[in-house]
């Protein structure tokens, strides 16, 4: 007995509620682009800058004694990460410890640095900073805009290659479908305010791509059916592609989630954040993949021109041997 989450054979239509579905979109995105202006989101270090502190000590690392003995300080964004090498011996354990900039300093000043020096020494006695290194403001303001480029590029590219793959109505669906899950993810970093840092860039160049994935195999699904049924309205023909690769599609979110939510429990504070913007990701990718994507090409319509011939037209024998 295999499993299904949903029924082998459906047929919503997903389409005569549209308008509220958009609606409820745009208020979405209003809302995200509000609490942008007003609150703007809690860059992490990597963008509000910073100083990193390495450190090597006999004993084991206990990241958790770390951050405890830190707390205490108030020092604002701290992230602490073990680093591994092969070539450390087993009496040698180095930790990244990296404090974010104090108000009205580029960086954590001297002073500062002996305290999480003193809390450090209290946890570990035998504990040395090798290097500290400082990121200022300038650096910060370049990384974002680096990053933001980065999310552009990504996207462009994504409408170029569906623009050649399929018809242009495809490609601006499948583009309005991208921004719109970038744009929710980054308002609801900003509403909870969780910490922005270079690994949710990497998150949401992820969203990009497995909304894509999505996208494209819906889409292509959409493509088969104009061709197989002619005289099939458009709604009719997206309604039909959509529930011909509804179970795939929620198997694969379902899956996904579940190895996400694992994470998001088991997997620390390190990548909490890059864990929680997946999360959100495969839901508003799951649901702009059907919601706007096929709505967007719904309203632009796609022109169906079967004057031409099929291109594999007459080679469905070029494989079989005389």
């Amino acid at each position: 007995m295999r499993l299904r989450l949903v029924p082998e054979e459906t047929s919503w239509d997903f389409f005569s509620r549209i308008r509220l579905w958009v609606g409820f979109s745009v208020l979405l995105l209003i809302l995200s682009a509000a609490s942008f202006a007003t609150r703007g989101l809690n860059y992490g270090i990597d963008f509000q800058g910073g100083t990193t502190i390495r450190t090597e000590s006999a004993q084991d690392l206990d990241i958790g004694a770390y951050r405890d003995a830190l707390a205490a300080l108030e020092l604002g964004d701290i992230s602490i990460t073990e680093v591994f090498d092969p070539s450390f011996g087993p009496d040698k354990h180095v930790a990244m410890i990296r404090i974010q900039a104090q108000s009205g300093e580029e960086s954590v000043g001297e002073g500062r640095i002996e305290e999480v020096r003193t809390a450090l020494q209290s946890v570990v006695e035998d504990i040395r900073f090798t290097a500290v290194e400082s990121v200022g403001p300038k650096v910060s303001g370049e990384l974002i805009k680096t990053a933001a480029i980065a999310v552009l590029l990504a996207m462009g590219a994504v409408l170029v290659y569906i623009w050649l793959r399929f018809e242009w109505q495809f490609a601006v669906g499948a583009v309005v479908a991208l921004v719109h899950d970038v744009l929710l993810t980054i308002g609801v970093f900003s509403v909870l305010q969780i910490r922005f840092d270079l690994a949710i860039i990497a998150a949401l160049l992820t969203i990009v791509g497995y909304s894509l994935n999505d996208t494209v195999v819906i889409f292509d699904r959409v493509r088969e059916n104009l061709r197989k049924y002619k005289s099939l309205a458009l709604r009719d023909v997206l309604n039909l592609a959509i529930n011909e690769t509804l179970s795939r599609t929620i198997m694969t979110s379902v899956t996904t989630l579940i190895a996400l939510i694992s994470l998001i429990v088991l997997g620390g504070d390190v990548i909490r954040g890059f864990v929680f913007a997946m999360t959100w990701g495969v839901i508003v990718g799951t649901y702009s993949t059907v919601f706007v994507a096929s709505a967007i090409l719904l309203r632009l319509g796609v022109k169906r021109d079967w004057s031409k011939p099929d291109a594999n037209e007459g080679n469905q024998f070029a494989n079989v041997d005389a």
